[in-house]
């Protein structure tokens, strides 16, 4: 019988203002702390999240993060990790600014806390960084032996964020049950390293619930900067429960296409990890036996919340299929996901991407009649 594995961060903690009482929690990690962010976000919280420190007598070693999640970034902030023997690194802000903050605790040994300045990814909560060359590309994942020892969601300032990124996020947690599901049903493993527990899936299956019962509620609340509990319930769905649904339930093709698409230059590397992967779930449903009306409520979805649904969408107009078949191979190396639940071809996932193209442009049409 093969073995069945769940992993999850230490503490997770959301809530309005939940960043005045990070002191409280860091203070039993540690007493030296980097503290990672980019230029935007320092304003935005970095500042707020040292003040707090400072106040428990934590010292801090503020770092400019410079906006890829790439080997050299991980390397420099490291070594000024080390060089201030600093057993707690702190990421603040976004997706690749917190995967670069969980390879520094990696290499430092040291423990990682996460502060999410949007709901936009569900990379705060996983054991994994995605790494990126300097230019942006897709290089690899990066494992780790544990989970993030704290995660901080202050939904104040998530309120506070554009609602492109809740949407996005939105569409990043989408693919949580979409790809769980035809990893378990394919016996496939989950990036656990095991089989799917009970608990793995019906995580996974509730956050997609979360998504369609408060998805329209939450943006709204965004657009008014408000937080309220459909807000707080499709934050924790974006964060947490898509987090450990991806991380115990598996990932599959959606994220692979994502991955794919790096490997092609232009307007496309505009879009937010979400909006990509939100096409990369339709091509997965496009490559699955599902019927027009379950394909059609994801595409409806996508539609409201002004996510990219056809390739024209997502800056890939005038495509040609020998850039697609490009973008194929990459999604169909030896290493990538889209193993765990296909026995696939690059060719196959081509006709699968135009398909979901198609799909899209006809549900389109149907819907402004």
């Amino acid at each position: 019988m093969s073995i069945r594995i769940f992993i999850s961060p230490a503490k997770y903690v959301q809530g309005k203002n939940a960043i005045k009482d990070i002191g409280e929690y860091v203070k039993v990690l540690g007493e030296q702390a980097v503290v990672i962010a980019d230029e935007t976000v320092w304003e935005i919280a970095g500042n707020d999240v040292v003040e707090q420190l400072k106040q428990e007598n934590i010292k801090t070693e503020e770092v400019l993060f410079n906006g890829e999640a790439s080997k050299t970034e991980i390397q420099r902030i490291a070594e000024i990790a080390k060089k201030e023997n600093a057993s707690v690194v702190i990421g603040v802000g976004g997706g690749k600014t917190l995967d670069t903050a969980k390879a520094v605790s990696d290499e430092v040994q040291g423990y990682t806390v996460i502060v999410p300045t949007t709901a936009s990814t569900d990379a705060p909560t996983s054991a994994l960084s995605v790494v990126y060359s300097d230019e942006g590309t897709f290089e690899n994942y990066r494992f780790y032996n544990k989970n993030p020892d704290l995660v901080v969601v202050d939904t104040k300032i998530i309120a506070g964020a554009p609602q492109r990124f809740l949407a996005s996020g939105i569409a990043d947690a989408l693919a949580t049950w979409v790809e769980a599901r035809s990893v378990i049903n394919a016996g496939g493993k989950a990036m656990a390293g095991g089989i799917t527990t009970i608990a793995g899936q019906a995580i996974a299956e509730k956050c997609e619930e979360t998504l369609f019962q408060y998805a329209h509620l939450a943006y709204e609340s965004n657009k008014a900067k408000s937080v309220t509990p459909a807000l707080e319930a499709v934050v924790e769905a974006n964060t947490l429960l898509s987090g450990l649904g991806f991380e115990s339930g598996g990932l599959a093709a959606a994220h692979a296409i994502h991955n794919g698409f790096t490997a092609l230059k232009g307007e496309i590397h505009h879009l937010t990890h979400g909006e990509k992967v939100a096409f990369g779930t339709l091509v997965q449903l496009a490559l699955e036996n599902h019927s027009i009306d379950e394909i059609e409520r994801y595409l409806e979805l996508y539609i409201s919340l002004d996510l990219p649904v056809t390739l024209e969408d997502i800056k890939l107009k005038d495509v040609s299929r020998e850039d697609i078949l490009k973008v194929a191979e990459a999604a169909t190396i030896e290493t990538e996901t889209i193993h765990e639940a296909f026995d696939i071809t690059a060719e196959e996932v081509v006709d699968a991407v135009f398909a979901a193209d198609q799909y899209a442009k006809a549900y389109k049409e149907k819907r402004n009649k």
